[in-house]
């Protein structure tokens, strides 16, 4: 009885969830915002010469199943000549192990501006196509549940339900967003905004949500602020050793949420511990660590969750890939802002 009733409420979560997706659902983001700039703010975009390409994969609570499972990958470079970054990304969100799967297609745009001596202003744009996808078949229904026998009769036969199968199981929308950054060789600040156009996300009729809000993809502010702080100089055999603390602040909808942390690199080694917020309670605790050779840099970080969910579910897992190609210009590149934590 105990499993047909844990049955029967993930069942509820998930029609809520498909049928007030946007209240259920937030984008997806990353802790190591760092690797993945792109979705963070569009004004990031050319924080390097040389082509720079970051991959991420996130698992959240592994323990459950793939239920929750987010890929990226993003390209962006910086033209000097036109003062101009330019990007692209790939994000794919699984969420109920592929019963629900979004893709996002993004280009981006940003502009550099020099106040004064070495102050600068960035603004960015970004917009895509984003594709969401229903596997139908992967839902239950009350109406198929049988009290004793659950969703199958006991000659192993499943139960139908009378739910009608929307027409458009796949749903395709423009979105647009927007962003800006203040810097110097010391610190940034930054604001940004996701989804302003706010897309209709729905695969039932409004007639069936009554609020259109509802069924539309709010749009997601997020404020974020770094320094940089050197500790030792590098030079043509090693890196330079800094620490960066940052705070990043997101809001989208009702759900808020806040980043706390400092990220430390010493020479080849990097990693960092960051506390995250939410509207409720303390989240989860971020610890990272990697190691760069040449334009190659990778991280792992594990969220500890500090909610009552435990880490009985597994916690979050998530890789990071960075690769530099700015060794691809005779030059050496240096860079006059606090950008290291993103190349």
């Amino acid at each position: 009885m105990e499993h047909l009733i844990n049955r029967t409420l993930v069942i509820t979560a998930i029609w809520v969830f498909i049928s007030y997706l946007p209240i259920s659902a937030q984008d997806p983001v990353f802790s190591q915002f760092y690797h993945a700039n792109l979705q963070l703010n569009a004004a990031l975009a050319g924080t390097s010469r040389g082509p720079l390409i970051q991959l991420s994969y996130r698992n959240q609570w592994p323990a459950l199943g793939n239920i929750y499972t987010s890929y990226a990958v993003a390209y962006d470079q910086y033209s000097n000549r036109l003062k101009s970054g330019f990007g692209a990304s790939i994000l794919t969100d699984n969420a109920g192990d592929g019963t629900l799967k979004t893709t996002n297609f993004t280009g981006y745009y940003s502009y550099r501006i020099k106040i004064k001596g070495d102050l600068f202003i960035k603004s960015g744009i970004e917009a895509g196509i984003t594709n969401t996808s229903l596997d139908w078949t992967k839902l239950q229904f009350g109406d198929a549940l049988d009290p004793i026998s659950g969703p199958v009769s006991p000659g192993g036969t499943p139960f139908p339900s009378r739910e009608a199968v929307p027409e458009d199981l796949s749903v395709n929308n423009l979105r647009i967003g927007a962003g800006i950054l203040l810097y110097n060789p010391q610190y940034y600040v930054g604001i940004s905004l996701k989804n302003l156009n706010t897309p209709s996300l729905q695969f039932i009729g409004s007639e069936n949500t009554g609020d259109a809000s509802l069924t539309s993809v709010p749009t997601r502010i997020s404020l974020h602020a770094g320094s940089q702080i050197l500790l030792r100089p590098g030079n043509k055999n090693k890196d330079a050793t800094f620490i960066s603390p940052n705070i990043m602040f997101q809001r989208q909808r009702d759900f808020n949420q806040i980043n706390l942390g400092a990220y430390l690199s010493v020479n080849k080694i990097h990693g960092g511990v960051w506390y995250r917020q939410t509207s409720q309670n303390g989240d989860a605790l971020i610890t990272s660590f990697g190691v760069k050779k040449d334009f190659f840099k990778i991280t792992y970080s594990f969220d500890l969750t500090m909610s009552s969910l435990g880490l009985e579910q597994g916690g979050s897992h998530e890789v990071g890939i960075v690769l530099n190609f700015d060794y691809l210009y005779p030059k050496k590149q240096d860079y006059n802002d606090c950008f290291a934590i993103f190349r």
